[in-house]
Parts: C-alpha cells; sequence; structure tokens
C-alpha cells in the first residue's frame, strides 16, 4: 500500500536554544523553504520564528499567545535544543505535530551553571540574565514522557557536544526518530537531513 502524501501544515513555527536567536541557520533554512513555495504559488504555511525571552515562563505565554488561534491539527511545532523542549511542551499542552532537533531533555539541570550574565550567540554585545527562578519555571514545563510519541520527528546527534543523545533519545522513543552517526550540537550537516524534515512536515 501507497503512504497518503502528507498534507503541508497551515502555520509553522520555529523555537530557537539558548543564547539562540531567529538568525540560526536552522531557522534560516526553513524561513528559506517557506519563502521559496510562496514564490512559486505552492501552498506555504503561515511561518513564525519569535525571539524568545530568557524566562521559560515567559517564553512559554509568548509561545502560546502567539498560536492561541493557530488550528492544532494543522499546526507544526519544530525546535532546536532549548527550542526543542519547548516544542515538546507545545505538544503536550497544545496536542499539535512537533519536530525536535537535539532537545534538551532535562534543562532545568543543564542550565543552572548558566545562571548569571549571558551572551546572545548571534551578537554578543546583546547581554540577558539568566536567573535563579529560572530552573523552577523550567522544571514546572517538563513535558515528559511524550503522548502520542509517533506524532513527532525526532533527530539526536550522537556527536552532540553539549547535550548526552543517549539521553535524547531515551525522552524520544517512539518517535520518527533519526540516530545520526556524528554531526555535533548545531547540526551543522543540516542541510544533509532537511529533506527528511521536510518529508515528514510535507513540505518536500
Amino acid at each position: 500500500m501507497v503512504a497518503s502524501p502528507v498534507s503541508p501544515p497551515t502555520h509553522l513555527l520555529y523555537l530557537h536554544g539558548f543564547r539562540s536567536s531567529p538568525r540560526s541557520f536552522k531557522a534560516q533554512k526553513l524561513a528559506q523553504v517557506v519563502a521559496t513555495r510562496r514564490a512559486r504559488g505552492q501552498a506555504a504555511p503561515e511561518w513564525a520564528c519569535p525571539q524568545l525571552p530568557p524566562s521559560p515562563a515567559q517564553a512559554w505565554q509568548d509561545i502560546a499567545a502567539l498560536t492561541a488561534d493557530w488550528p492544532r491539527d494543522t499546526m507544526v511545532v519544530v525546535g532546536s535544543s532549548l527550542g526543542g523542549f519547548y516544542a515538546a511542551v507545545a505538544a503536550q499542552r497544545l496536542g499539535c505535530r512537533v519536530a525536535m532537533v537535539n532537545p534538551a531533555v532535562a534543562p532545568d539541570r543543564d542550565l543552572a551553571r548558566y545562571i548569571g550574565e549571558q551572551t546572545a550567540f548571534h551578537n554578543p554585545e546583546d547581554r540577558f540574565f539568566f536567573r535563579p527562578e529560572f530552573i523552577g519555571e523550567l522544571q514546572a514545563l517538563r513535558p515528559w514522557p511524550l503522548h502520542e510519541p509517533a506524532r513527532h520527528w525526532g533527530l539526536v546527534a550522537q556527536g552532540d557536544e553539549v547535550l548526552d543523545w543517549r539521553e535524547m533519545a531515551h525522552h524520544l522513543a517512539g518517535t520518527q526518530l533519526t540516530v545520526l552517526p556524528g554531526s555535533d550540537h548545531a547540526v551543522s550537516d543540516f542541510d544533509d537531513h532537511l529533506p527528511a524534515l521536510l518529508a515528514w512536515l510535507g513540505l518536500d
């Protein structure tokens, strides 16, 4: 039996990682795909990639407000690193499809050592303060275990120098998961894996 083609999402949200921004190269790649489809007259989702605030509670409030009027059954959230954690929260609380790239699965533990002043990755002159109370905010958002994991897509790199790939793979068990034998936290070879993500999204 031939599988039915996947309908493109009507709304697509990308969530960047800790210290990152909408200038993330993965976000830019997806934005380019959406723009190209629109220019060609193809079905293209409404695109959003907001700058997320340092506070996890505020970040989630912003995400919830942004997507409040989006149709849950035809929207998709894509997130990388801490954005992958927020994407998992969206899956649990909004019931939408999500794709996670090297997601932070225990950011309350891993980000505790970053309490204090931080610089933005894409603009070192942009500084923010990661406050102690943000750890509790992350704990309050904890989305694991995933409901209906088969509706989710995951990409995990064994070469991730920041997060433990085994821990990520454990939390993403049951998803449409690809474990890369190498690569890195940023998935610098994202171009090689973009076609698989686009096929899952229905944007190939």
